[in-house]
């Protein structure tokens, strides 16, 4: 979609961003919390005391009840690694880069909700372009996410990311707004 780069023009911007993707790999990494709980769930994911995601995968293919699984163990840690990230942030507005924020109801927990936005067929050009994507896996995983339209309409900004001048101007919109909104607050 163009998290990644919009992300960039937020911090371009001063502002702090967290990315969720960042931290399960923290979380997923040598000595990360993550390990030691994804191990009891799924010893042969953990290589070179790390998880491996690949074999993550394949197990979230095989078993349905996997994600479920992992999704109890780290979304919490997540959750933990954001708040501390929030709670010692210096900076005037901070972003979370979250790519599930509608799937896991974390939206209340934000003053505001920015989603960004591209058609489908650039998305899938895109995403297909990732080292290690499949079309299955591209599939899998829109299957577990909301369809864009609907977090579109649930957000308080939407970002186009088909150019990056659209996507530098709704940002600097949305801090424009943000900016004049705590003015008057």
């Amino acid at each position: 979609m163009g998290k990644s780069t919009t992300a960039k023009i937020f911090a371009d911007h001063g502002c702090a961003i967290w990315d969720a993707d960042a931290a399960v790999h923290r979380l997923y990494g040598p000595d990360g919390a993550a390990v030691p709980l994804i191990s009891a769930l799924c010893p042969s994911a953990i290589v070179d005391g790390m998880v491996d995601r690949s074999v993550l995968r394949s197990w979230i293919a095989d078993d349905p009840a996997a994600l479920p699984q992992i999704e109890s163990v780290v979304h919490p840690l997540v959750q933990q690694d954001r708040a501390d990230f929030l709670e010692t942030t210096q900076a005037d507005i901070a972003v979370c880069d979250i790519p599930l924020l509608f799937e896991t109801g974390a939206q209340d927990e934000f003053d505001a909700v920015a989603c960004v936005y591209v058609d489908r067929d650039t998305q899938r050009t895109r995403v297909l372009a990732r080292d290690g994507m499949t079309a299955a896996h591209f599939a899998m995983i829109l299957s577990k996410q909301m369809p864009i339209d609907e977090k579109c309409a649930r957000s308080d900004y939407v970002i186009p990311t088909d150019t990056i001048d659209a996507a530098k101007a709704a940002v600097i919109r949305i801090l424009t707004d943000i900016k004049e909104r705590t003015a008057r607050a």
